[in-house]
This record gives structure tokens, C-alpha cells and sequence, in this order.
């Protein structure tokens, strides 16, 4: 058996599309290797994961994505995940993030377009839905932006706001959340340039930025973060592709996933159908993006990024080509190298404990 502590990735996958669900491994540090230990399907399509507190140490939870959607909390206390209290419906569809806020586990419901607060109780695992917010509006393009797309939610580093991306309305919502009712509040809304159809975000290591990544654009927005006022105000657009490479409609990018070093000096992003990874240069403030190198992804469909806490280290989810591949991070010019890869059908995400 794998101990708690360390050395351990979590991967989720599509079980429609022939993933094994949760997949546990572990993680070797010296190399940055993944080796499988095992997996569950007890929670369909868990797209999306994230690690919180249990009872006496660390617990999993997982979205859904499914219609209607549902959220698990899954305990490690064996190589394999197992279910900690009952799998809870999220009062929407298609949840494809989630955070840890205010003693809640809050979902982005993708297909519903709203946002769901679920209590964490004292063992680790979830109640009934406490509040769901829904998001209005849409955007210019018919196809994807006919309706609110909630596509990720994550708490401020000051743990005082969530913050809420919206693909369908082409912004960022900044709610309050009320740890003891677990109610929902909206307190303000940034909207970025339509049609750009907002991802995902990243905040700077300093919490006075926020890098919003396009997905229908291959475009990085640059923000201000002011978490005593709870305000998000754009400062400007950087591409995460060569302006040649960006234009071939052949070869559409939905960029998928942003990441930020710990010491705050570069940023990567995960690229669909470019199938690569974009490496971008931060200003010593923050402030500034540019765009210095784009490297393959080491598979298909990057669906996510995870950058493990040393920063050395680099790990790829591959949805099409059905691997998690890892990549050593130059530390002078934060280029990844691919080390190697191992098989994930379906893969969708990756966190480290």
C-alpha cells in the first residue's frame, strides 16, 4: 500500500468514452514517473477532481459530468479511492470543475450554467446542495455561446470570493458564499472581449493577477486582481500561439487549461487540436505575458494541465490519445521536456497529493 502523505496523482477520465474513472498512481520524484495502481467507476465521467481535508487527513472529490450531474467524496485510505458518504446531485448538468470554498464544495455546472455549494461535513464527505446560482447572458457565437456555460470555479488565494468563468457569456463572476449556509451571492461580473469564450483562470503567485485563457480564441487576458474589493479589471490580451500557427483554420485550438509557477515567472497553457503546450514569460511584477515557445503535448487533446509544487515537473492529460504524459520544467527557461507517459484512457484531469 501507498502511504497518504505524498507521492500520489489522481486522474480523471471519461467513462463514456472508455475511461476507467478515477485512476490512482504513484508518483515517483526523482523522476517524475506515474505508475498505476488502480481505479474506481463509481462516479460516471468524473471529469474533473480536486484534493480537501478528511477525516484524519486528505480526501477526493469529483465531479460527474453527466445529465443531471452529481459530486462524490472519495476517501484514500487504500491504493484505490473508495466512496466516503453518498454521491449528491448538484441541481444541474454537466458539472465540469470544482473548488474547495468556505467549508463547501462548490461545482461549475457547464450545461445548466450555473454554480452549486455543497457543505463538506465533518468526515470529509458531502451534503444535499445548499444553493444554486445560476449565471445570464450569451455571447456571439450561436453554437457555443447561445446560453451561460459555467465551465470553472475556484476560490481568491485570499479565500474571501469565488470566482466563477463563463464561457456562454464571455466573463468572470466574482461571488460571496456564506460558510455557515452555504448560500450563493453574486457581487460582480467582468466581462472580457466577446467571443473569446473564457476557460479557465489562474491566478499569480503575488493574488494581484488573474490570467483568464480563451478557449474559442487562443487568447490569455491579463487582469487585475483586488481581493479587498472583490474587483477583476482587465488589463490586456497576450496569444498563446505563433500569430501564423493561430490563423489555420485547419487546425482549430481550444485551449484548455492555464497553469502559473510558484515563483511566478512563467505561465504554461494546454492546447486542443494544436495538441501542444504553450510556455509564456511573466514580467517581475506579473503584469506583463509574452509568448516564447509552444512544445507537443507527448498525445492528443490536452485536456488539462498540473504543475506538481516543486515546479520541476509538468503532467498532461491526453483525452484523445488516452495517456497522462509528464515533462521535465527547465528551471532557467521553463520549457518542459518530454520524460515520458503512461496509459490513461480518456484522461481528462490530474492532481497531486
Amino acid at each position: 500500500m501507498i502511504g497518504n502523505s505524498a507521492g500520489r496523482a489522481f486522474i480523471g477520465s471519461f467513462t463514456s468514452a472508455g475511461g476507467r474513472g478515477v485512476t490512482a498512481a504513484a508518483v515517483d520524484r526523482d523522476t517524475g514517473a506515474l505508475t498505476v495502481l488502480g481505479s474506481t467507476d463509481a462516479v460516471p465521467d468524473p471529469s474533473f477532481l480536486a484534493i480537501g481535508p478528511g477525516a484524519g487527513g486528505t480526501a477526493l472529490y469529483a465531479v460527474g459530468e453527466s445529465a443531471p450531474g452529481v459530486a462524490a467524496a472519495f476517501a484514500l485510505d487504500g491504493d484505490v479511492p473508495a466512496l466516503l458518504g453518498p454521491v449528491r446531485a448538484v441541481g444541474g448538468d454537466a458539472p465540469t470543475h470544482l473548488a474547495l470554498a468556505a467549508n463547501h464544495l462548490v461545482t461549475a455546472n457547464y450545461t445548466s450554467g450555473s454554480i452549486t455549494a455543497l457543505p463538506v461535513l465533518a468526515d470529509g464527505s458531502l451534503g444535499a446542495a445548499a444553493s444554486v446560482l445560476r449565471h445570464e447572458g450569451s455571447g456571439p457565437d450561436t453554437g457555443r455561446q447561445e446560453a451561460p456555460h459555467a465551465h470553472q470555479v475556484l476560490a481568491d488565494p485570499s479565500g474571501d470570493w469565488v470566482v466563477s468563468v463563463d464561457l456562454g457569456t464571455d466573463s468572470v463572476r466574482v461571488c460571496a458564499l456564506d460558510p455557515a449556509t452555504g448560500a450563493l451571492r453574486l457581487h460582480g461580473e467582468t466581462a472580457l472581449r466577446p467571443g473569446t469564450g473564457p476557460r479557465h483562470l489562474a491566478f499569480h503567485p503575488s493574488a494581484a493577477f488573474a490570467y483568464v485563457l480563451g478557449e474559442l480564441e487562443p487568447t490569455l487576458t491579463v487582469c487585475r486582481w483586488d481581493a479587498a474589493t472583490g474587483r477583476l479589471d482587465v488589463l490586456g490580451e497576450t496569444p498563446v500561439l505563433p500569430e501564423h500557427e493561430a490563423a489555420d483554420d485547419a487546425a482549430r485550438t481550444y485551449p484548455s487549461e492555464v497553469v502559473v509557477a510558484p515563483d511566478g515567472r512563467f505561465l504554461w497553457t494546454a492546447n486542443r487540436g494544436h495538441d501542444s503546450i504553450s510556455v509564456l514569460t511573466l514580467d517581475e511584477s506579473g503584469e506583463k505575458a509574452a509568448l516564447v515557445a509552444t512544445v507537443g503535448c507527448g498525445g492528443r487533446w490536452p485536456r488539462d494541465l498540473t504543475l506538481d509544487p516543486s515546479g520541476q515537473w509538468l503532467y498532461a492529460a491526453n483525452e484523445r490519445s488516452g495517456n497522462v504524459s509528464w515533462f521535465a520544467v527547465d528551471a532557467e527557461t521553463g520549457v518542459p521536456a518530454h520524460a515520458g507517459s503512461v496509459e490513461v484512457p480518456a484522461a481528462s484531469c490530474v492532481v497531486l497529493v
